[in-house]
């Protein structure tokens, strides 16, 4: 069981081709040699690339990850070179969101594996992803356990019996086959409006929407996202019932 939380034999090995043309990109530099200025000129070179500012910040955050651990190990004698670096700043995006009418009509149109991963990301805010490589044995005790998260971090979240005994199998191999690109092919012929990019994206923007709206507790949701920072899940914030309201009860005018 412990086993079956790690990384899979995939995952490390993508991790190792990251972190082979980051050291390319770099100059194979020796550990020691990597500074502050060696990495704001590599990041002003992928900025000029076009390069967005969240993928190079989620490379320094790799980086930063490797020197803690090697220093941590004692393997190595020197100063943190990312330590309190400040990260780029990431422009703020639209996040795109189904309505209820717009769940129905995708769901209505998906089937087999898509429909049951289309649910999962629904029900629980996972990456499509996180969701499409879940395995027989990441099912425990009514409780889906996501592992090879972005911030590699593995999170539980339950679900309902009924969509629990919809995904299982009764295996631990892997309950969904590939089908992304059926799910991307459907998505197409709806009319359902989204920001570029955002086709299985937006279904966990969809779940954290409407958790908000139907009175959800942000903290709550910061630990179903896996959210490292409390500022990432504040984008959903301003959609709880109540969000404006104050402004009509404690803006001055209402004492005089």
């Amino acid at each position: 069981m412990v086993s079956n939380l790690w990384p899979t034999t995939e995952k490390w090995i993508e991790r190792f081709r990251i972190f082979k043309k980051l050291d390319q990109d770099l100059g194979h530099p020796k550990a020691y040699q990597v500074t502050k200025s060696l990495f704001i000129d590599y990041r002003a070179e992928k900025l000029a690339l076009g390069i967005k500012a969240s993928t190079v910040n989620r490379v320094q955050n790799r980086l930063s990850g490797v020197f803690t651990t090697l220093i941590n190990a004692e393997k190595l004698n020197c100063e943190h070179p990312l330590k309190n670096f400040q990260k780029l700043k990431e422009p703020s995006y639209e996040m795109g969101f189904l309505s209820k009418d717009e769940i129905k009509l995708l769901l209505s149109a998906l089937s087999s594996d898509t429909l049951k991963i289309a649910k999962l990301c629904l029900a629980t805010g996972a990456r499509w992803g996180e969701a499409a490589n879940l395995k027989g044995s990441n099912l425990v005790s009514g409780k889906v356990i996501f592992i090879d998260t972005k911030n590699g971090k593995n999170r539980t979240v339950p679900i309902r019996p009924e969509l629990l005994a919809e995904i299982q199998t009764g295996k631990n191999g892997l309950l969904f086959k590939p089908c992304y690109r059926e799910f991307y092919q459907v998505m197409k012929t709806l009319d359902i409006h989204l920001p570029k990019g955002q086709a299985a994206h937006a279904l966990r923007h969809t779940f954290a929407s409407h958790f908000m709206m139907n009175g959800g507790n942000i903290l709550t949701l910061q630990k179903i996202l896996g959210h490292a920072n409390i500022m990432q899940t504040m984008s959903y914030a301003h959609l709880t019932p109540d969000y404006l309201n104050e402004a009509m009860e404690l803006n001055p005018l209402t004492t005089l």
